[in-house]
Parts: structure tokens; sequence; C-alpha cells
């Protein structure tokens, strides 16, 4: 089963329930933009590893974490990233051009693929919080395919 009490713990202290409510909002209305992104990241942060995140989960044993490896710098790469880039662009990430983006990967030391690589899990994420948001079948396939027909 988990530690699925402590992992709620954890959740609660490291999450505001002004700030969740927010968030739920921005996702609403779809104006989830890279500043959220990243209060999103710090606040998982919070919480611990990822891997001792995983092992709190229902369903993942030690035996599955054995060959998944966690780049601990990533966070890291991923704030210098997006400290790179101006308000303008945090707020608005479909104003990230090539030059834009060579800038920004000069200046968080990383390379243009890496940050082509946080924009890509941005939007990945920006449309997963969408469908959560969603009615209907899109949603019900969704919390089906991610929990089972049964629920949680």
């Amino acid at each position: 089963m988990g530690d699925v009490l402590t992992l709620i713990e954890k959740a609660e202290q490291a999450f505001d329930e002004k700030q969740a409510l927010e968030l739920a909002n921005k996702i609403k209305n779809d104006d989830f933009n890279l500043n959220d992104f990243l209060e999103q990241f710090q606040q998982m942060k919070k919480m611990g590893s990822m891997e001792d995140i995983l092992r709190m989960m229902p369903g993942v044993n030690a035996d599955q974490l054995k060959n998944v490896e966690f780049d601990k710098k990533a966070t890291g790469k991923m704030e210098a990233i997006i400290y790179s880039m101006t308000p303008k662009e945090r707020r608005k990430p479909e104003l990230l051009n090539a030059s834009r983006k060579k800038r920004i990967a000069a200046g968080s030391g990383t390379s243009v693929q890496e940050v082509n690589r946080l924009l890509k899990q941005f939007e990945q994420s920006r449309q997963l919080m969408k469908q959560f948001t969603g009615k209907g079948k899109k949603r019900r396939g969704l919390m089906n395919a991610l929990f089972g027909k049964r629920g949680l």
C-alpha cells in the first residue's frame, strides 16, 4: 500500500491551501505559466526526494525503484533556466524563439536542448492539468487510466 498517510502529511505541510486554490483557478482559466511550474517543483522539493515520494505511493515497491535513476541536479538546472528568463517570458513561454532560448541557455549554464526539454515538460504538465480539470469522457478516461475503473 505504500506509506500514503506520511505522503499526505508531507503534502499538507508543503502545500498551502490558498495557493492550491489559486493554482486550480489558473489551470481552469488556462493561465498556468512557468512561474507556477517552478513553484510546484519547489513545493515538491519540500516533500523530500523523488525517490522518497515514490516509495510512499501505493503500488510502488523498492524493487521497481532499483533500476530508476533520478538526476538530483535536474531541479537546479530547471530553476536556473526559468530564472534566466524575463518575467514576460515566464508568463508567456510562447514568446521563446531560437535567439531567446540561446540567451536563456547561456544565462543558465545549460544547453538549448535542455531549455527545449524543460519547455516540453512544462507543456506536457499543462496539458495533463488541463485534462484533470476537464469534464466528461476525457476526464473519466484519464482517471480510469491512472487509477483503474474503481478509482482510488
